[in-house]
């Protein structure tokens, strides 16, 4: 395979947003595509490489929405750009060339100082947003958050930390049953007035209040000039939050429901830790992959052998890749709160794809639909025009080669 940072020509099976071609090929100039198709069909000047000895598989450079940390360091403990460079650096090395940085709940001042550190990486465009996980969600479902620090919404609060993220803030994790955060005046109108989006998750909401609140959310961010997307998202669907009951359905068929309407998008962690195979599956066949964003709710164990870290002001001990919130001496691990995951996307979609869903529509919704989420249209697909990122992993999808604005960053 030829090289460098501009004429790079690329061969084997490519996973296009139509197909996925056999005996494909991508050509780069410079930091974007040029060209993707059949090598048969390469264009009149393209030296075509021989097909490698071992499968190469062609890739999106991954887009992932949702991740708190890897390489032991976390973006909610990062006193400096140093400390989360480290952890965005964990998941470039995989093949996630779009990183969206969580925060977890914490007091606002840390929230906002925090917010800032991230917004000084985003600048340089190390991370593509920035995404808090709280803290106006319900401490019911608080999860492995601390619930001292959940209030109820304050859209005073929401225009501070846009302000600290400078253009940045893309999303933001509320319980529409916590107070202040439905209504026209409320955290998630505020939200899509500044440019983020509002993504229901650590509810205890019924049915008829997340149809509502998804309902309002998709109207309010039509009518918002600056929201990224127009479309709410819905963070880690089924975790943390109520379980789906024939009688008391909660907030997941409202969910489901919006996402099958292309009305919203669903995150799933589908790392074989926080949904089972089967879960995976129904959702992609019950709501498409253009409405599904695969994510890692990644924590700083992300890439490190098993021991005790830490989730903002949370311990956390991870065993067999599972992490959970610390317990008192004599408990057991499992009654720990799952705290995160450990995998990387690439990991996620590897997952995903074992479970049964069909490679190009896991691969959709590792790159093409977080994009679009973030509003963003030159990343998210390996097509001509397009930014030239690129994943190139071998037959298990393990990473090889990773390439940002097409320039070789790992191999």
């Amino acid at each position: 395979m030829s090289g460098g940072v501009s004429g790079v020509v690329l061969r084997g099976r490519v996973v296009t947003p139509d197909q996925v071609l056999d005996d494909g090929v991508v050509v780069t100039d410079g930091a974007r595509i040029t060209w993707v198709g059949p090598a048969a069909q390469a264009p009149d000047g393209v030296a075509l490489p021989e097909p490698a000895p071992q499968p190469r598989t062609y890739l999106p450079g991954l887009v992932d929405l949702h991740c708190h940390g890897g390489g032991g360091a976390g973006f909610p403990d990062s006193p400096d750009v140093a400390t989360a460079h480290v952890a965005a650096t964990e998941h470039l090395r995989h093949g996630t060339t779009s990183l969206v940085a969580s925060l977890v709940t914490a007091d606002l001042a840390t929230l906002l100082a925090r917010t800032a550190t991230l917004a000084e990486l985003a600048d340089t465009g190390e991370l593509a947003g920035i995404h808090l996980e709280g803290p106006f969600l319900a401490p019911a479902r608080c999860g492995a958050q601390d619930p001292a620090f959940m209030t109820d919404g304050r859209p005073d609060a929401v225009r501070q930390v846009a302000e600290a993220a400078r253009g940045w803030l893309a999303t933001m994790t509320v319980a529409p049953d916590v107070p202040g955060v439905l209504g026209p005046d409320g955290v998630a109108a505020t939200l899509g007035s500044a440019g983020a989006l509002p993504s229901f998750g650590h509810t205890d909401a019924t049915e008829a209040v997340m149809a509502g609140a998804l309902a309002q959310a998709r109207a309010q961010l039509r009518a918002a000039p600056a929201a990224r997307s127009g479309r709410p998202t819905v963070t880690h669907l089924f975790n943390g939050m109520a379980p789906w009951h024939h009688r008391a359905p909660g907030p997941v068929p409202a969910a489901l429901a919006a996402a099958a309407r292309g009305d919203a998008v669903v995150e799933l962690v589908a790392d074989g830790v926080h949904l089972a195979p089967g879960t995976i599956r129904a959702v992609f066949a019950l709501v498409g992959a253009a409405n599904v964003a695969l994510v890692t709710d990644a924590m700083a164990a992300t890439g490190m052998p098993d021991g005790r870290y830490v989730l903002g002001p949370a311990d956390v001990v991870v065993r067999g890749g599972v992490a959970r919130l610390a317990t008192a001496p004599g408990e057991p691990f499992e009654a720990g709160a799952i705290a995160g995951g450990t995998a990387h996307l690439l990991d996620v979609l590897r997952t995903t794809v074992t479970a049964g869903v069909d490679l190009r529509d896991a691969v959709t919704a590792a790159t093409a639909t977080p994009a679009a989420v973030l509003g963003r249209s030159d990343i998210g697909a390996l097509a001509p025009g397009l930014r030239a990122d690129v994943l190139e992993v071998d037959g298990d999808m393990r990473p090889l080669r990773v390439m940002r604005a097409g320039e070789w960053l790992y191999q």
